[in-house]
């Protein structure tokens, strides 16, 4: 019985352990993120992390777009971004390693071979 009840104490404990370990990524973000023609364009990425969930937006030509399927495991997170283009659905994959006021990104476009990467840095650091 108290082996039991121990078990699930320590349980608890490393869950707790787990979600305050999750990276803070609350904030506004700012890449330069790199076109087919070489040129860049500044993205804001504003984020916000609730336990493992992660809710934002991210910046386009045609204003801000929600993210969906945000995630946060340790300093991994990872968020779905669709737009629409001439009538047709664009899913774009964002997949962050952070590591402090920086994170790394890998773009990657559903059903496209082009994976491109940025690195946003914190606004204000």
């Amino acid at each position: 019985m108290k082996t039991s009840i121990l078990i699930r104490v320590l349980v608890i404990v490393a869950l707790f352990a787990l979600v305050a370990s999750a990276a803070d990524v609350t904030g506004k973000w700012v890449a330069q993120q790199p076109g087919r023609d070489g040129q860049t364009r500044e993205v804001t990425i504003t984020l916000k992390a609730d336990g493992d969930n992660l809710t934002g937006a991210v910046s386009g030509r045609g204003g801000d777009t929600a993210i969906s399927e945000g995630k946060i495991s340790g300093d991994a997170i990872s968020f779905v971004v669709e737009r629409s283009f001439n009538e047709k659905k664009i899913r774009q994959i964002y997949k962050g390693q952070v590591s402090g006021n920086e994170i790394k990104f890998k773009v990657s476009t559903e059903g496209a071979e082009r994976t491109i990467e940025m690195t946003a840095k914190k606004a204000g650091s």
